[in-house]
């Protein structure tokens, strides 16, 4: 048996860049002896093992075969006859498709083995498919414009091009689940570049499926692909990322977006309290009520640190929070705890009223 590295380790190591998770591809071996030699099976759909001490997945050569449709519709077949260069030509782009030898300790041995172009590629800074089997994995039109938002110098090959906007057209994209549309376009939003991911999508008209609404005209679509140009140079998390993307839909249609993509909760609250942030920062009339509105919606009473990240992100975006922070600071001095203590009637709703009225108060009082 022999043991290679593949893939974007691959990639990255000739393009000068640090490289991040290795993938370990076997070939000339079977389940039976990986076993004898201490790795651990863990796949459900192909022989994926752990190795024994660095826990790291090693997967058997493998080729496919389309069966279904979606992301899961493949049957896979491996053999200790299925070679490196069966396994590499499923592979999506030829600049994925380069490998490695390593000995038992994972250190490189001999040259880097590439028998589809993909150093060539890399020097021309080309995305380009290895076969036509690329159409039976949509999922990688995806990947594909979360590529072009990592390397913002590279462009898509014009045959590729054309065979994405074919699959495209079938209708192939309507099969992938929606977590794992989620999983690379929020890989994509997180890159150097996330305009690039969603002017391929726009150019290659996938709106209706993938962007969200208001992103459906070229003035729309550059305005928030600068926003996260900025975000991105800043370093900015996601949540912050995709609450710029959402921001300007209405809020019934970000709600349909995100429960549709199956959006973690967290990001889902951090979008719509962002929303109510930078309506208010937008209105040039709030009132005390409009201020203590946007405080319980919020919830700025228990979580004050997200809060600062809606300020933060509004200052990042030009808007001006000098009002709204000394109103919030002096919000948050009104201390609950003391005004229940002077409630002789210890209910709760006198409690609240209480409390209000003293927020609203102090409010005023800043503005």
């Amino acid at each position: 048996m022999k043991i290679y590295v593949v893939g974007g380790a691959i990639r990255d190591q000739l393009l000068g860049l640090p490289a991040k998770d290795r993938d370990y591809v076997v070939v000339g071996s079977s389940p039976e002896e990986m076993i004898a030699k201490g790795f651990i099976p863990v796949g459900q759909d192909f022989p994926v093992f752990l190795h024994p001490q660095t826990k790291e997945e090693y997967a058997l050569a493998r080729t496919e075969r389309k069966s279904g449709q979606g992301y899961k519709g493949f049957t896979f077949y491996t053999s200790p006859e299925v070679t490196l260069e069966q396994d590499l030509i499923r592979r999506d782009f030829t600049v994925n498709a380069m490998a490695r030898e390593i000995n038992s300790t994972g250190d490189y041995l001999g040259p880097v083995i590439d028998p589809y172009g993909g150093q060539k590629d890399l020097t021309n800074h080309l995305f380009r498919h290895i076969s036509d089997a690329f159409k039976e994995d949509p999922l990688r039109i995806l990947r594909l414009g979360r590529f072009l938002a990592r390397f913002e110098s590279f462009t898509v090959d014009a045959t590729t091009r054309a065979l994405v906007k074919e699959m495209v057209q079938n209708e192939e994209l309507k099969y992938l689940v929606p977590e794992r549309v989620w999983q690379e376009m929020s890989r994509g939003l997180l890159e150097v570049k996330p305009s690039r991911m969603l002017e391929f999508l726009f150019e290659i008209g996938v709106n209706e499926t993938f962007l969200p609404r208001h992103l459906f005209t070229s003035e729309a679509l550059k305005k928030i692909g600068d926003q996260l140009n900025q975000l991105a140079q800043e370093g900015a998390p996601l949540d912050f990322r995709l609450a710029v993307l959402l921001c300007e839909l209405e809020p019934h249609l970000a709600e349909d977006w995100q429960e549709h993509h199956k959006v973690p909760t967290d990001l889902k609250n951090f979008t719509r309290g962002y929303r109510l942030v930078s309506q208010l920062l937008k209105n040039s009339t709030n009132s005390a009520e409009d201020y203590l509105a946007l405080f319980d919606a919020t919830d700025l009473w228990r979580k004050p640190a997200r809060f600062q990240d809606f300020m933060k992100l509004a200052e990042s975006l030009g808007l001006s929070t000098l009002v709204l922070k000394t109103v919030t600071l002096t919000a948050q001095e009104v201390n609950a705890g003391e005004i229940a203590k002077g409630i002789a009637s210890h209910n709760g709703k006198d409690i609240a009223l209480a409390v209000t009225k003293a927020r609203l108060t102090a409010i005023a009082s800043a503005l």
